[in-house]
């Protein structure tokens, strides 16, 4: 069993600490986040205020730390929900064909031909900005690699000898679907599902910049760039910090996903993006 170096530890190290200190957020936070004082707008980096104060005399800082938890949930749910039905779909999709298969397969192709992002927004517009709305946005247009990557995973292990022989059996597909063909699908599943809710992340933060999904006060990272962009000129760290820390998400997840992919030894044309 090959070692594990630093370089393929990091972003595990940097994922655990932004949700470590997101989790523990409450304890760690100086002030509330939400507390404003009129009086200490603007105030610079001090021991009091270690990332200064926003438009609102708000504690950076506090906020920083409590701007994870939105972001982290709603990726992870959002990506969970997009795997479950892309999993679905895909397993009636690869298993059955026919009829199934031609419809499954004509939606995926037409949602695969649109813009994901403008699809996004523009599902997010239509129904209102909040929280649930921007989580179906997420989940309308993010089902279709995972659909596609078991759909194809399914129809190659379908004709393995041991599959025939569960047949002959007497055995229903259900249960060779959910016992047979599952498990052996799922590691792909899990290298996939981690590297999409990196880009998620940064679906969640667009969504929030843009005022369709985590709405004001809450602390969220997306919230406090589009908070930040009117005094960018003259306080650039009230953008860069939350800036900073979608990034580090982001590519932190990206990177265990490579990792992830690596140690299993597979196949990259099985994982690209659909």
């Amino acid at each position: 069993m090959k070692k594990w170096k630093i370089s393929e530890l990091l972003p595990f190290i940097v994922l655990g600490i932004i949700i470590i200190v997101s989790v523990f957020a409450p304890v760690l936070a100086p002030y509330d986040p939400n507390a404003t004082d009129m009086s200490a707008r603007f105030v610079g980096m001090s021991s009091k205020h270690l990332l200064g104060t926003d438009s609102l005399g708000r504690d950076l800082f506090s906020r920083i730390l409590y701007g994870g938890r939105q972001s982290i949930l709603l990726a992870v749910a959002a990506t969970a929900l997009s795997m479950c039905l892309g999993m679905i779909l895909g397993m009636i999709s690869g298993y059955f064909g026919g009829v199934p298969d031609l419809v499954i397969t004509t939606i995926s192709n037409i949602f695969q031909g649109l813009p994901g992002m403008t699809m996004m927004i523009a599902i997010a517009g239509i129904l209102g900005p909040g929280v649930e709305n921007m989580l179906l946005s997420l989940v309308v247009t993010s089902w279709v690699s995972f659909s596609r990557l078991v759909r194809g995973e399914v129809m190659r292990v379908k004709e393995a000898d041991y599959i025939e022989g569960i047949q002959s059996m007497g055995a229903g597909k259900i249960r060779i679907l959910f016992l047979h063909v599952l498990p052996n699908i799922i590691g792909n599943l899990i290298i996939v599902y981690t590297t999409k809710v990196g880009r998620v992340v940064l679906s969640v933060a667009g969504l929030s910049y843009l005022g369709l999904g985590i709405q004001p006060p809450t602390p969220d990272w997306g919230v406090m760039i589009n908070d930040a962009r009117m005094y960018f000129r003259s306080y650039q760290h009230l953008l860069f910090a939350p800036g900073i820390c979608i990034i580090l998400l982001s590519l932190s997840i990206n990177l265990i996903g490579d990792v992830l992919r690596d140690k299993l030894d597979a196949k990259n044309q099985e994982f690209r993006e659909y």
